[in-house]
């Protein structure tokens, strides 16, 4: 296989979506989509936690703060991890898909967010597998302000990523 350089990348990433889209345009789609409603779910949970439900705790008091977010946290466990894992699991599926090949003056730009995003994305899902079925708390960053940090930092990284 000869090397290609930058340009080429960029025609062969697209000629091989499209060919993936051809060939199977309704996992393709389905999968994104899927991906994109995982991501809705985890990503909402984080926006609602930290911009609005950590400021309730001055208005209802300590013990009051406490009981909500116990009840809230039932639901919440019941589906918010899975639909993180969820997320990771199509995200790898569209990792493959997207990242196409190594030109032979380096990663396009394309792939070195792409790549950085996945590895915040993989390392959300490493957090979500050990709390979800290892019981295994987060050793640093315990609250889900870096979490939800780390979910800003990836919706930037998916729309520089086609600039």
């Amino acid at each position: 296989m000869t090397p290609i350089n930058s340009k080429q990348l960029f025609f062969h990433y697209n000629k091989v979506s499209k060919k993936i889209y051809k060939e199977h345009p309704i996992t393709y789609t389905l999968i994104h989509t899927i991906h994109l409603y995982s991501v809705f779910i985890y990503g909402g949970f984080l926006f609602i936690d930290n911009l609005f439900i950590a400021k309730l705790k001055g208005d209802l008091g300590a013990q009051g703060y406490k009981e909500f977010r116990e009840l809230l946290m039932a639901h919440v466990k019941k589906v918010v991890p899975w639909a993180l894992l969820t997320a990771v699991a199509s995200g790898l599926y569209l990792l493959y898909i997207h990242f196409g090949p190594i030109a032979e003056d380096g990663l396009s730009r394309f792939q070195v967010l792409l790549g950085i995003k996945a590895i915040l994305g993989l390392w959300l899902g490493f957090r979500g597998i050990n709390q979800k079925f290892f019981g295994i708390e987060p050793w640093v960053f315990q609250s889900h302000t870096f979490p939800f940090t780390l979910v800003i930092i990836i919706i930037a990284l998916s729309q520089f990523m086609y600039l």
